[in-house]
C-alpha cells in the first residue's frame, strides 16, 4: 500500500495536488482530521480494495485536531505502515495575490490580516515541513507544471528528477530571506539606483539587466557561484534534499538581486537543472 500525506500552507496548491493524484489512480481524502488518520488507513486495508495507494490532506484547517498529527504518524509508524509526507509552500507574496485573486480570508485570521493568517500558518507548520519527505514551491507553477513535479516524485521515483531549484531575489532593508537555504549579497555590485534613467526600472528589464551584467565582478561571481552550485547539488540530493532555495539580495530587491537572479535561473536551465525564479520585494 502507499499512502501519502500531503499537508502545508494554505493556498499552496493541496487541492489541485489531490485531483492530480487522483488522475493517478489513488484514493484521495481531503481535510482529513489527523486523529482519524489511522482508523482511516486501517478501514481502507481491511476493505481489500482494489486500489492500494492513498493520499490524504491534513492542514491547519482541522483546528485543534492539527495538534494531533505527530501522534498519528507515529502511530503509523509503530504499525509499520509506510508513507510519505509531502508538504506544499509557496512564497508569501504570491499566497497573498492567491488570496486576493480569490477573495477569501486566510483559516487562521478570517476577521484580520491575511499577511499575519500566513506568519501564524508558518510557525504551526514548521515541524511538519522540517519533516517532510517532500517539499514543493508552487510560487511559479502552473497547474501543468505542478502536475509534472507531482508525477516525477511519486511515479518516476528518480531523486534527481525531484530536485528543484527556486532563485529568490529581495531586499536586505526590507529584511533577510527566512526560508533560503543558501544566501548571497550582491550589494557589491554597481548600483543601476543611482542611474537616473535606470532608477524606476527593474532588474527584469534588460537596460537594467545589462548594465548589471556588463561588469567584470558580476561575471566572476557568476562563474563561481555556479561552480560552487554544481559541486553541491550532487551532495545535497544524497542527502534526499529535493528542493534548494537561493536567496539573492541588494538593497532594495529592484535592481541587482532581480537581475542576478533571472540570470542563475537561466544559467541552471541551460545546464538542464529544474530551476524556477521568484522576486520577493518586486
Amino acid at each position: 500500500m502507499e499512502l501519502i500525506i500531503i499537508t502545508g500552507m494554505s493556498g499552496a496548491g493541496k487541492s489541485q495536488t489531490i485531483r492530480v493524484l487522483e488522475d493517478m489512480d489513488y484514493y484521495c481524502m481531503d481535510n482529513l482530521p489527523p486523529t482519524l488518520l489511522q482508523k482511516f488507513v486501517e478501514l481502507f486495508i481491511d476493505s481489500n480494495r482494489k486500489k492500494r495507494k492513498i493520499a490524504v490532506v491534513v492542514d491547519i484547517r482541522s483546528g485543534e485536531f492539527f495538534e494531533g498529527l505527530f501522534k498519528s504518524l507515529d502511530d503509523l509508524d509503530n504499525l509499520s505502515i509506510t508513507y510519505q509526507v509531502l508538504f506544499l509552500d509557496a512564497a508569501d507574496n504570491e499566497l497573498i495575490k492567491r488570496y486576493k485573486e480569490l477573495r477569501r480570508p486566510h483559516p487562521l485570521n478570517r476577521d484580520g490580516s491575511i499577511i499575519k493568517g500566513i506568519k501564524n500558518e508558518r510557525e504551526l507548520l514548521y515541524d511538519i515541513k522540517v519533516r517532510a519527505d517532500h517539499i514543493i514551491d508552487t510560487s511559479n507553477f502552473n497547474i501543468s507544471q505542478l502536475k509534472d513535479e507531482i508525477y516525477s516524485i511519486f511515479v518516476k521515483g528518480k531523486k534527481t528528477d525531484t530536485f528543484s531549484i527556486l532563485v529568490n531575489s529581495f531586499g536586505f532593508k526590507h529584511g533577510t530571506l527566512l526560508d533560503a537555504d543558501l544566501i548571497f549579497d550582491v550589494r557589491f555590485l554597481p548600483n543601476p539606483y543611482y542611474i537616473p534613467e535606470l532608477k524606476d526600472k527593474t532588474g527584469r528589464e534588460k537596460q537594467v539587466s545589462d548594465y548589471v551584467l556588463k561588469w567584470d565582478q558580476t561575471h566572476i561571481f557568476l562563474e563561481k557561484l555556479i561552480d560552487m552550485l554544481e559541486f553541491l547539488i550532487p551532495y545535497y540530493i544524497e542527502e534526499g534534499k529535493t528542493q534548494l532555495i537561493l536567496g539573492i539580495g541588494c538593497t532594495g530587491g529592484q535592481h541587482r538581486s532581480i537581475a542576478i537572479s533571472e540570470k542563475i535561473s537561466q544559467i541552471l536551465k541551460e545546464k538542464d537543472y529544474k530551476s524556477f525564479v521568484s522576486h520577493r520585494d518586486n
